[in-house]
This record gives C-alpha cells, sequence and structure tokens, in this order.
C-alpha cells in the first residue's frame, strides 16, 4: 500500500499561522516526493552552524550529546539531560529538532515521559528504537538484545497517544544491526506502523548499502524511510533517491569533526607551549560572535539599558 502523507493538524484558530515545529518536520519526514537531510547537532552551537550551512532539519543525536556530556552512548546520560540538551538546540535555531530518544529510557511510561516532555522543550519528532534498555550504542559490541514486538509497540502507541497532534514520531528498528535479518526488520516494520508510527528508520552496520535497499524494496512505502549511512557512506545518494527514501540523516558528524579538530588542537598547543601555529587553523573570534548573535545584544542594550 502507498503511504499518503497526513499532515499534522493546526491548532484550532491558527491556519494561517506559521507551521508548528512538528508541521515542518512532517514536510521532510514524511513524504517520498524529495530526499530531505537531517543534520546532527548536540549543542546550540552546532546547530547554529548547521543552519548556517543550509540545512532544513536537524538531529539531536543521542551519540553526540553523550558524548558532548563526557558519556557513552548506553544510556548513561539521564532523559533530563537530553532533553536540557536539546531545549538548548531548539532555542538557538529556527529548525526543526528530531530527537534521538534511544528506547525511551524504559518502558512504555518512561517513553511517554520523555515525549511529553520533549514536546514541552520545542522538539518536532521522536525516534525510538526497539532495543533493551539500558541500550549500547548500534555500531559498537556484537550484543544488541531486542524489545519484544508487542511491548515495544505498546510504546510507541502510548507516545503517539500522548503527544499525536505535537511530535512525528519515528520507529527505529535494529533488526539488521542485531543479525536478526530483512524478514525480521519487515515484520517488525509493520507492527510500528499499525502501532501509529509516522515513519521507519532502519539502521545496519554494513558497510554497503545492500540491505537497506532490500528493506525499501519489500517495505514497498506502506510508511516513508528514514535513513542513517554511518557505516555506508561510500554509497552515493543518488540511489537513496532512486529508492524513494524520503530522509537521511548524518548522524553523528559535527560531533567528530569537532573532536578531531580539538584533538589536533591540543596536540599542538601542547607540544609547542603556543598557539601562534594554530590561529590561522581555528575559528577568529568574530566568527563565534557573528553566529552567536553578539551584535543583537548590542542593539537590545542601546534600547534597553541606555536611557533615551
Amino acid at each position: 500500500m502507498q503511504y499518503q502523507p497526513q499532515a499534522v493538524r493546526p491548532t484550532a484558530g491558527h491556519q494561517c499561522a506559521r507551521p508548528s515545529p512538528a508541521e515542518m518536520l512532517h514536510v521532510q519526514v514524511c513524504s517520498n516526493d524529495e530526499l530531505s537531510f537531517l543534520m546532527e547537532a548536540h549543542d546550540g552551537l552546532s546547530a547554529t552552524i548547521a543552519q548556517r550551512s543550509g540545512f532544513k532539519g536537524l538531529w539531536a543525536s543521542g551519540l553526540s550529546i553523550a558524548s558532548s556530556l563526557g558519556y557513552r552512548d548506553a544510556n548513561e546520560a539521564s532523559w533530563s539531560q537530553l532533553v536540557q540538551s536539546v531545549e538548548r538546540i531548539v532555542d538557538s535555531t529556527e529548525l526543526p529538532v528530531l530527537v534521538d530518544g534511544d528506547g525511551g529510557f524504559g518502558n512504555f511510561n518512561n517513553a511517554r515521559l520523555l515525549a511529553r516532555k520533549l514536546g514541552q522543550a520545542g522538539a518536532a519528532g521522536v525516534s525510538l528504537e526497539d532495543s533493551c534498555f539500558p541500550k549500547l550504542n548500534s555500531l559498537i559490541g556484537e550484543r544488541h538484545p531486542l524489545a519484544d514486538i508487542d511491548e515495544f509497540s505498546g510504546r510507541l502507541r502510548t507516545v503517539k497517544d500522548a503527544v499525536a497532534e505535537t511530535l512525528v514520531l519515528v520507529a527505529r528498528i535494529e533488526a539488521l544491526i542485531a543479525g536478526h535479518g530483512l524478514n525480521e526488520a519487515i515484520l517488525r516494520a509493520h507492527a510500528y506502523a499499525d502501532a501509529g508510527a509516522d515513519a521507519i528508520l532502519i539502521h545496519s552496520r554494513k558497510s554497503t548499502a545492500d540491505e537497506i535497499l532490500s528493506f525499501v524494496t519489500e517495505w514497498r512505502n506502506r510508511l516513508p524511510v528514514v535513513i542513517v549511512p554511518t557505516t555506508y557512506y561510500r554509497t552515493p545518494v543518488s540511489a537513496y533517491r532512486d529508492a524513494r527514501i524520503s530522509t537521511v540523516v548524518w548522524t553523528n558528524h559535527s560531533m567528530r569533526a569537532a573532536a578531531a579538530a580539538m584533538r589536533r588542537a591540543c596536540d599542538s598547543i601542547a607540544a609547542q607551549e603556543s598557539v601562534a601555529s594554530i590561529e590561522p587553523q581555528i575559528a577568529p573570534l568574530c566568527e563565534i560572535f557573528e553566529l552567536l548573535r553578539y551584535d543583537e545584544l548590542a542593539v537590545a542594550e542601546k534600547q534597553y539599558l541606555q536611557p533615551r
């Protein structure tokens, strides 16, 4: 059955108002008409830079947020720390933010609490994965137990019941990560669609996109498909357009780029006991001041701080 996107209903009396974050995200994620891209953000600065680069939506990455806080991506950071980070990302841009909510930090009750709090923080959507709590990052280790299909479907239903009007709900399938194969992934996708998911995120750790494209062919666009080509990054984007995939998420690249740049700078400063050689390679302070709108503060000071 071909998926027909259903727009998030506008709030009564505000049909002509600016689209809500969920409505903006719905256009990007829940459509097969044009491939869209979400860029990872883990704090306000990375979100601001992504918007400046022209991205139209953001992915609040669980790995990147945990890493920026000095935690491992194994549910070491709490759901409240995730919500706080998302709030800073939302406040820093005008872009809709799809949040990596792991498995919801517990059962159906934890998942709906997380979703409500993310909605209050201004998020546009949440992605929930069918992993057991505590999860481990999909790209490390071999032990990735999956949640029971019916139990996880209950998590999705309760989130949909709690925030259907305010958040796009993406169901993330870890069956291929766990080595269960295509049939299990398709079985879970149908169950999660029945539970109310707006889109399916199918994940793989292979170095090619073969099993992802096989899933898409078998799935037949019952719901839009989101992918995360972290390991199969050599696949040309044209393959995703040809397959009518809805959304590509660049899921951790700002964090990894920042880590590499900070390591190089720290190594150089430590070795040379000087910052002179790295100054041409790092952002000038004027760029940071511009990104974070210090000019707006100066204008506001003249308007509100100085006597007229």
